[in-house]
C-alpha cells in the first residue's frame, strides 16, 4: 500500500539487479527510503536510485562488500547519518558458483559461504540495535529451494542457503519478544541473469514458466507487512515442492 512504510528505512543487500532491484521498487512504492547496496555496479544501483527518485521516491546507492565485517559496520553507519536508522533489512546478497562435486574447490565453498550465509550475520548484528532500541524491525533473507533440495548449483551453495534458514529461525526466536520479525523466501527458478541461457529448466516446472523478481518482491513485502509471522520461509517454486 502506497506510505505504508513511510518513515521507515529499507536496506537491500545487492540491490542493484534482480530480485533485489524488484524489492527495492516496492519498498520505495510503498514510502521506506531505500539504501540500494551493491558490491561492483554501482553504476546500476545510482541508476535505479534516480529511478526511484524521479518517480517521488526516496533512495541512495552505495557500494560495500557485505561479506566484509569493516565494510558493513561503515556501510551501516554512512546510512545512519544519510538516511536514518535502518529497521528493514533484506538480505538479498549472493553468488552461485556452478561447480559438480569433483570440481567444487575450498575457495568456491569459502566464498561462497562469506557471500551467501557470512553476510547475512554481519549485516543483521550491524542493524540491531536501533531495532531493538525503538522495539520494531523487520529482516528477511533471500534463500532458495536449494535450503532443501538438490539444486543445480552445487552442496556449497545447498549449504549456504541451509545455513541462512537456521540464521532465520535462531534470531526470529531470539527477537520475536522485542517487536522484530525475521523471516526468509526461497525462490527457486526465478526469471534473472542467473536463470539466463537455461530455457530447457522450465520443464521442471509444473506452472510452465519462470517466477519472476516480481513475484518474489511481493512475497517479501507480504513479510515486511506482517507483524505476526516470524521463523518462517515462505518457498515460491511454481509447484515445484511443497512444504
Amino acid at each position: 500500500m502506497p506510505d505504508s512504510l513511510k518513515g521507515h528505512i529499507a536496506l537491500v543487500t545487492g540491490g542493484s539487479r534482480g530480485i533485489g532491484a524488484a524489492v527495492c521498487r516496492l519498498l520505495a512504492e510503498a514510502g521506506a527510503a531505500v539504501a540500494i547496496n551493491c558490491r561492483e555496479r554501482i553504476g546500476q544501483a545510482e541508476q535505479l536510485a534516480d529511478e526511484i527518485n524521479k518517480s517521488g521516491g526516496r533512495a541512495v546507492a552505495i557500494a560495500a562488500d557485505v561479506s566484509q565485517a569493516e565494510a558493513v559496520v561503515g556501510m551501516v553507519e554512512r546510512l545512519a547519518a544519510k538516511l536514518g536508522p535502518i529497521d528493514i533489512l533484506v538480505n538479498n546478497a549472493g553468488i552461485a558458483i556452478t561447480r559438480g562435486v569433483d570440481d567444487l574447490t575450498e575457495d568456491d565453498f569459502d566464498r561462497t559461504i562469506m557471500v551467501n550465509l557470512k553476510s547475512v550475520f554481519l549485516c543483521t548484528q550491524a542493524v540491531l540495535p536501533p531495532m531493538r532500541a525503538n522495539k520494531w524491525g523487520r529482516i528477511v533473507n533471500i534463500s532458495s529451494g536449494a535450503a532443501r533440495g538438490a539444486g543445480s548449483i552445487g552442496p556449497h551453495y545447498n549449504a549456504s542457503k541451509a545455513g541462512m534458514e537456521g540464521l532465520t529461525r535462531g534470531y526470529a526466536a531470539r527477537l520475536v519478544k522485542e517487536g522484530i520479525t525475521v523471516n526468509a523466501v526461497a525462490p527457486s527458478l526465478i526469471e534473472t541473469d542467473m536463470m539466463s541461457g537455461q530455457p530447457q529448466l522450465v520443464s521442471r516446472i509444473p506452472l510452465g514458466r519462470f517466477g519472476t523478481a516480481e513475484e518474489v518482491a511481493k512475497a517479501v513485502m507480504l513479510l515486511v507487512g506482517n507483524a505476526y509471522m516470524t521463523g518462517q520461509t515462505v518457498a515460491l517454486s511454481g509447484g515445484m515442492a511443497f512444504n
